[in-house]
């Protein structure tokens, strides 16, 4: 019987993944595969048990990758899963930052023992006087599942959007969404936009892309959306951006200890995918990459070995995780060339995976026949 730890509170909707040949455990000491959300697993050393963990979420900056991929375990995550609560609160976002919402529901709080507070307000409402974001521009930096859906309710709200994809699979994959978008270069919308949103990973290649130079590209009074990572941001130069009135508003759900204590920063405490919704579909989903994988073999959403699927499983199969560019995909097919009915294999960075499917249950002797490989996992 497959056991299942999860390392954070996860939906209970995982019950309906889960049939009665699941067991959710307390201990990870034994566990088939790892339910996690926001756990900072780097400093865990998972049992030899562990095949798969699974993240009920995009972001996966929580989970050692590598040294992962290296033990041969797969990690998946939940792309899509969140991305329509993400695009709510980016929305929200903008409107708090056009409007200065949070300023007059904090004088309402403090003027609530006026009896004439329905007169006294009059008066004062016009310092909270804000924009309309209807006509402006929005710069989407990264229309995947987030961006697009971000694009799409832009364009509909009367908001003119630029955007910025590298990735052609997204423009096609998600084109009914971006059929407003004008793709644009990088330069171009700094230069264009009143309101800038990320929605990339934060890899080497994006840490502190905000920045002093970045932003000297903008127009003056922008406003900077980040609902993605902290780190997306260059927290020095966007002070010093506010401060000069450069930036507008810079709202943020990744507030970490400087954006919280700058002056014109709209901190907001990781609300992305923390709706009921978002919660259950992330949860969903990662438990149902897990049975795919623990079931049949088949990887969906891995972000450190490839995707492989050989669909519906007809006979006993074969996983083996290992290294890209080894032989020992080659070397599997001589050894289980008499029984193999179909097989699939893929590399992704450094790692690959062949998936067998056979016609009886191979020898424990061929094991060591495949020395050197991450993993071996036989699926019954």
């Amino acid at each position: 019987m497959p056991k299942v730890h999860c390392l954070n509170k996860i939906s209970p909707v995982i019950n309906s993944v889960f049939n009665k040949d699941y067991q959710i455990v307390e201990s990870i000491a034994s566990a088939d595969a790892i339910l996690v959300r926001s756990a900072v697993m780097h400093e865990i050393d998972l049992p030899k048990s562990v095949k798969c963990v699974a993240r009920a979420g995009a972001g996966v900056n929580n989970i050692p990758l590598d040294k992962y991929a290296e033990e041969g375990i797969v990690v998946f995550n939940t792309p899509g899963a969140n991305a329509n609560a993400v695009k709510e609160l980016t929305i929200a976002m903008m409107l708090l930052a056009a409007r200065d919402i949070r300023g007059s529901m904090e004088w309402v709080k403090a003027n609530k023992e006026d009896e004439l507070i329905n007169k006294s307000m009059e008066k004062a409402k016009g310092a909270f006087a804000g924009t309309e974001i209807m006509g402006k521009t929005l710069g989407v930096i990264g229309c995947g599942a987030i961006g697009s859906l971000v694009a799409d309710a832009a364009s509909k709200l009367g908001m003119k959007v630029v955007g910025v994809e590298l990735s052609e699979a997204n423009k096609k994959r998600y084109a009914e969404l971006l059929k407003e978008v004008e793709f644009v270069d990088l330069d171009e919308l700094y230069k264009r936009s009143d309101y800038i949103t990320v929605h990339v990973p934060l890899l080497d290649a994006t840490k502190g892309m905000i920045n002093k130079d970045s932003l000297a590209k903008c127009k003056d009074g922008v406003i900077v959306i980040n609902a993605a990572r902290d780190a997306l941001v260059n927290d020095d130069d966007m002070k010093e951006a506010l401060a000069s009135g450069k930036v507008r508003r810079y709202v943020t759900d990744f507030p970490n200890y400087k954006s919280a204590n700058t002056e014109g920063v709209i901190a907001i405490s990781h609300l992305g995918a923390s709706t009921e919704e978002a919660e259950d579909n992330c949860a969903f989903m990662a438990a149902s990459q897990i049975r795919q994988y623990l079931e049949k073999g088949n990887i969906v959403n891995s972000v450190n070995y490839p995707n492989i699927d050989l669909g519906e499983k007809n006979g006993v199969r074969l996983l083996l995780l290992h290294k890209a560019g080894d032989e020992l995909e080659i070397k599997a097919n001589e050894i289980l060339s008499g029984s193999i009915k179909k097989y699939v294999n893929g590399t992704k960075g450094n790692f690959a995976a062949s998936l067998f499917e056979l016609s009886k249950k191979p020898e424990e002797k061929i094991f060591s026949s495949l020395e050197g490989a991450k993993k071996i996992v036989i699926i019954d």
